[in-house]
């Protein structure tokens, strides 16, 4: 059996939807039932989670219902502990920059969701107090660790596209209002002054993805929405929704590139996935997903002839295209950073995607909705 190396995960905020689901039990958990993380020397890196909330009785629920003893509602009490190595956020973003400095404080690395913070300078000051700690720091970017994505990097790496010239993007799905259907997202998604709204949300996402695979952005012109003004909330009370609940944004990017981003919780969907972006070059184009990735490439590209008069005859445009094979076993990826962070503080590799990343999100974020509220184009200088 392979040696060990336990290390003590204090997870803030496990009793959400996401701290539970995607890293408590589709990361941590799943990461256990694989024996662990490997390392070079053949070493394996057990996490140890230990519960953290408000409130006990679905913390203990949580560790029971999973065969977990470690819970608490202390925060300080959790960061005391000298097995504990990493403090992971899933809190509201409210809560989230107060916990994350005690936990710098207390000398632990830290992994966070996104956003960072709710204002840049915040998030930029928790980087610059991170890397005089000397601590490993990382904010989740689960999307660039999508199939989809994943194959959409290998199409750019492999010049697939030659001058890559736009990307078109579309997120989102309908939100029910909470009357006739409950919602399918907490009602503070929907409260500015519980730190809600689409654009703090997706816009740090939307800002990894386009640095990550097109160019650093360099200005953003938007336009925001709230287009359900009233919704009903967990205890079927009605409550006034103003939030921004849609966003449709134009990005500038290095080299040239423009993105145009749609971002809504008030659409229907009519695409195969929740998130698609297409990406048009020179040389071919592809559209990509959560989990597929379709391509044209220059040389079947169809010659299509504008006649309104007339009905299309033979296949479908989208039957032109051609869907790129997987070629590798793609994980959950939520769990695949997971274990990149962890081999970046137990085994020192690479992990980009720390603070000074998230910071590049949350002020992507306010540029945004800085744009949407002053109507017009806003730029970004340097990264």
């Amino acid at each position: 059996m392979a040696a060990r190396r336990s290390i003590g995960i204090v997870l803030n905020g496990v009793t959400g939807r996401m701290g539970y689901r995607q890293h408590l039990v589709r990361s941590l958990l799943a990461i256990r039932e694989q024996g662990g993380v490997a390392l070079p020397g053949g070493e394996h890196i057990w996490p140890e989670p230990i519960l953290l909330g408000r409130d006990p009785d679905k913390l203990a629920g949580i560790a029971a219902r999973h065969g977990l003893s470690e819970w608490t509602t202390d925060l300080d009490a959790a960061l005391a502990r000298p097995d504990v190595e990493i403090y992971f956020d899933a809190q509201v973003t409210q809560q989230r920059e107060k916990a994350i400095r005690q936990a710098i404080a207390a000398g632990k690395h830290v992994y966070t969701e996104k956003p960072l913070a709710e204002s840049s300078a915040a998030a930029e000051e928790l980087a610059e107090l991170a890397r005089l700690a000397g601590i490993r720091n990382g904010v989740v970017q689960d999307k660039l660790f999508l199939p989809g994505l994943r194959k959409l990097k290998r199409l750019i790496d492999g010049g697939f596209f030659g001058r890559i010239l736009s990307v078109r993007g579309e997120f989102g799905y309908w939100v029910f209002e909470g009357d006739w259907q409950p919602a399918q997202r907490p009602s503070w998604n929907y409260r500015l002054a519980d730190g809600g709204g689409i654009v703090m949300d997706m816009f740090p996402h939307w800002n990894y993805v386009l640095e990550e695979l097109f160019g650093a952005v360099r200005s953003v012109q938007a336009t925001t929405a709230t287009h359900i003004p009233r919704r009903v909330d967990e205890r079927g009370e009605q409550y006034a929704a103003d939030a921004d609940d849609a966003a449709y944004a134009i990005f500038e990017l290095d080299g040239g590139v423009i993105a145009q981003i749609n971002s809504s919780w008030a659409v229907r969907v009519n695409r195969d996935e929740l998130v698609e972006f297409q990406v048009d070059g020179t040389h071919g184009s592809a559209v990509a997903g959560l989990r597929g990735c379709r391509i044209q490439h220059r040389a079947t590209t169809p010659k299509p002839v504008w006649n309104p008069d007339l009905p299309l005859t033979g296949a479908s445009f989208r039957d032109q295209w051609c869907e790129v094979p997987d070629n590798d076993e793609f994980d959950n990826g939520f769990k695949a950073q997971w274990e990149a962070f962890l081999r970046h503080v137990v085994g020192g590799e690479a992990f980009h995607w720390d603070f000074a990343s998230g910071a590049r999100g949350v002020r992507l974020a306010e540029a945004g909705l800085r744009s949407a509220r002053e109507g017009r184009r806003i730029e970004l200088g340097g990264a």
